[in-house]
């Protein structure tokens, strides 16, 4: 059975779910596009998320700069490889889909690459605001383009909150 909980963040509320275990397996944003329906995460209970929010909280600050929770993000083998290599990109950085899709071992696969990184259950610590177009131009983001600017911003040091 999940259990969930709801954080307050810059970004607005933050619903986090965690595995009957208690590892993190979402974190969606309000009006998140691929957002699961509410009655999928369970009872509602903070316990199994108190290193979530402490990590999510020194994030926000401008302190952490990495995650290191336990994450069970719930998706196909390739969406896993991708979300794998979204936690590769540094703090600060970004990389166009095509370069995540290089280093995937599949250079052609940019497309792929992105509905992958739209499918993204755990927005913000794996970092899929990180991707952007071969241009440097801001594309799609399940939380909307202002939120990946925001967050952007934020990691750039332009934005602190």
């Amino acid at each position: 059975m999940k259990q969930h909980t709801v954080i307050d963040s810059p970004y607005g509320p933050l619903t986090l779910v965690a595995d009957h275990d208690g590892v993190l397996c979402g974190l969606y944003m309000t009006e998140q596009r691929h957002r699961p329906a509410e009655e999928t995460f369970g009872d509602r209970d903070d316990a199994p998320f108190a290193e979530a929010r402490e990590q999510l909280a020194a994030y926000f600050a401008g302190e952490l700069k990495e995650f290191t929770l336990p994450l069970r993000p719930h998706g196909t083998p390739f969406q896993r490889r991708v979300w794998d290599e979204l936690r590769r990109i540094p703090y600060g950085e970004t990389r166009s889909y095509g370069r995540l899709a290089e280093a995937l071992g599949s250079p052609k696969a940019s497309r792929a690459v992105g509905l992958a990184n739209g499918r993204n259950p755990i927005g913000i610590v794996i970092p899929c605001h990180r991707v952007i177009g071969a241009s440097g131009s801001l594309t799609g983001y399940g939380g909307g383009l202002e939120r990946k600017q925001r967050l952007l911003d934020f990691e750039r040091g332009a934005g602190l909150f």
